[in-house]
């Protein structure tokens, strides 16, 4: 809603909200500094982005799998790992979450291999803690495909994952097109792994056998049911897997061919394959195994873009699953442009600058197999990842540079509209990278019991397509478009008036989403679904003013909108969805906006240890460290644009 001018408004309101409002401006100055300053000179944002431990202990074992081990950097990582273990022994998923099997078997094993004694007390805490659980062998399949890789459990304790997967057709009831952009980049060169038995070098011969308990040779339920239809696939996959043998030489080395050349093609430069770090260390792993030397250039370009994920530190270490920086630049122009002073538009142009060369236009991503015709227009979520543009980041690109500069900006803008509206799919909602990725059957596979498969449709993408496009609706298609959307965003509301968040935490999340949608789309129904959800937000707010909610609401919805303190990244977006209610003269919102106003720190942050999304709700959470500088000064800054009377 633009900069204000606060002197001849200030003259309108009593002494104390003329106080209150002096207090919101020097807030906004502050933190609207503190993003400037962290601004690249090329013009992005690229903020720190941290998942769980199992990263880092990943990157000890690989270092161990190649036989190439960092001392030093091993010793900073294994800090690290120490520094987050819990009182109960084990990892988290994130802070204050309960203790993950699958990652502590990781932590306790990468530390191990670091050099830690199983007789040192946190790793005694460790081993009695995964024990407690049932042991190494109720760990999750990618667990185990590492331990199986380290000759600690067999191989059929892993589901089978032959590379001829690359010679399926497409109508066969598995296929790579019909799993995610993640889950294909993760299983190509994990096929390899698995078809080659892949064995790790472990120059230390270092084992884990205490972890289990039962000998892993002995071992005979690696795989509990799920479901009737996952017990089908058990039994088809036990029958299959003995056909293995059969499988004739030549088509096994036309389908590692096969799956090379894809590898290759998408090997993103020093983006990485995916440009995700479970990828990217499949790569470089089943590189190794096929025979390439340490120094071959796939090896040194794979290797160079797994390291540029280290965040090293003078103690510690820990490694990136990968890098956000256009969604951070994009984020961080709507917060500015909100703010609307000079120096925040000057920064603001830079940056959309910066975006707009990077559009992916004619690139041959992996979206184009079920829309071989829709030209490009989408932009990828890290520096690189040209096959894979993501619709969230683009819609959000788009929605920016609209609202900074339509006419400079309308050529990219319209590429960008025209090809969200390609990917709308059947249900008329958006998916992050693909259209109509569905079949949830599939979430029944051995593979599968992380539950992450597929990319369905979600109200968070799906709002902020909607966001864009009714900017644009003058536009027939986009019209249409915005109106199948919208349909889709009201039948996704809660009965309590809430948005589940799939890309962020959570309801909250999900609710600002929809309700920054619902505010522009213009439909006659969408008055009563804000009313709901901002009443949901109101009964959800925390004593101290804020918002927060725990990651433990993914598994218990019951926790929706609860958490045992507030955060300033939650608040935000409360606040912000409050206004996009029309909600300006609600108690809760100025509340909301003082906890912002008490919460900030002198340098004109926020402090928030809390993780902020889920890579994969239940299974994978992130902490993007720049949820704690932009949204809080995006949400004061629109905020004070309607400056209405405080308390």
């Amino acid at each position: 809603m633009g900069h204000v001018d606060l002197k001849s408004r200030l003259n309108l309101i009593s002494p104390a909200a003329a106080e209150q409002a002096r207090r919101l401006s020097a807030a906004i100055e502050r933190a609207r500094d503190a993003l400037l300053a962290r601004q690249h000179p090329e013009g992005y944002w690229c903020f720190e982005l941290e998942a769980d431990c199992t990263i880092p202990a990943e990157y000890i074992c690989m270092m161990h799998f190649l036989g190439e081990v960092d001392e030093a950097l091993q010793a900073r990582l294994a800090a690290y790992l120490r520094s987050r273990q819990q009182e109960d022994g084990g990892w988290p998923l994130y802070p204050g979450g309960g203790l993950d099997l699958s990652c502590t078997v990781k932590a306790y094993y990468a530390l191990k291999l670091a050099g830690d004694a199983p007789g040192e007390g946190h790793m005694r805490r460790a081993r009695k803690a995964i024990i407690a659980r049932g042991g190494a062998a109720r760990s999750n399949v990618f667990t185990r495909y590492l331990l199986a890789m380290f000759g600690q459990v067999p191989w059929r304790a892993v589901p089978f994952l032959p590379v001829e997967i690359m010679l399926l057709p497409r109508w066969f009831p598995f296929h790579l097109s019909k799993v995610s952009y993640w889950s294909r980049t993760v299983m190509v060169p994990l096929a390899i792994l698995y078809s080659l038995r892949a064995r790790a070098r472990n120059p230390k011969g270092i084992h884990v056998r205490e972890l289990f308990t039962v000998d892993p040779e002995k071992e005979r339920d690696y795989f509990p049911v799920r479901s009737r239809l996952n017990g089908l696939f058990l039994r088809l996959e036990r029958t299959v897997r003995l056909l293995e043998p059969l499988i004739p030489g030549r088509v096994r080395r036309a389908a590692i061919a096969r799956a090379e050349r894809w590898i290759v093609e998408r090997l993103n430069g020093e983006g990485g394959l995916g440009a995700i770090f479970p990828a990217m260390v499949n790569t470089l792993e089943a590189f190794r195994v096929l025979g390439y030397p340490r120094e071959h250039p796939l090896c040194r370009t794979a290797r160079r873009a797994i390291d540029k994920l280290l965040v090293v530190r003078d103690e510690s270490a820990y490694c990136q699953p990968c890098v956000s920086p256009v969604w951070d630049t994009a984020l961080a122009v709507l917060a500015l442009l909100e703010e609307g002073s000079e120096p925040g538009r000057r920064a603001a142009r830079k940056a959309l600058d910066w975006l707009e060369a990077r559009q992916l236009l004619d690139a041959p991503g992996d979206w184009r197999e079920s829309r071989p015709d829709l030209p490009g227009g989408g932009w990828p979520f890290q520096f690189r990842n040209d096959h894979y543009p993501d619709l969230d980041d683009t819609a959000v690109v788009a929605w920016a540079m609209r609202r900074a500069d339509a006419a400079r900006y309308g050529v990219a803008i319209e590429r960008a509209a025209r090809w969200i509206c390609g990917m709308q799919s059947r249900n008329g909602g958006f998916a992050a990278f693909d259209a109509d990725n569905t079949h949830d059957y599939l979430l029944e596979i051995p593979f599968a019991d992380h539950g992450a498969l597929l990319d369905p449709p979600t109200a968070d993408v799906s709002a902020r397509c909607a966001t864009l496009l009714a900017l644009l609706k003058k536009d027939p298609e986009h019209a249409r478009a915005l109106e199948r959307c919208t349909a889709y965003l009201l039948g996704e509301q809660e009965s309590d008036g809430s948005w589940f968040g799939r890309w962020g935490t959570n309801y909250i999340y999900g609710t600002w989403s929809a309700a920054m949608a619902l505010e522009h789309s213009g439909d006659p129904r969408a008055r009563e679904a804000l009313q709901r959800g901002a009443a949901w937000l109101k009964r959800v707010q925390r004593p101290d003013g804020g918002w927060g909610e725990t990651n433990d609401s993914y598994a218990d919805p019951s926790l929706a909108g609860r958490a045992s303190r507030s955060t300033a990244f939650q608040t935000a977006w409360a606040v912000l969805g409050l206004l996009a209610a029309g909600e300006t003269g609600a108690p809760e919102l100025w509340r909301g906006v003082e906890y912002l106003l008490r919460t900030q720190e002198s340098d004109g942050r926020w402090d928030d240890p809390e993780f902020t999304a889920p890579g994969f709700p239940r299974v994978f959470y992130l902490k993007y460290h720049g949820y704690s500088v932009y949204f809080p000064l995006w949400a004061l800054a629109r905020a004070k644009s309607v400056l209405a009377p405080w308390g």
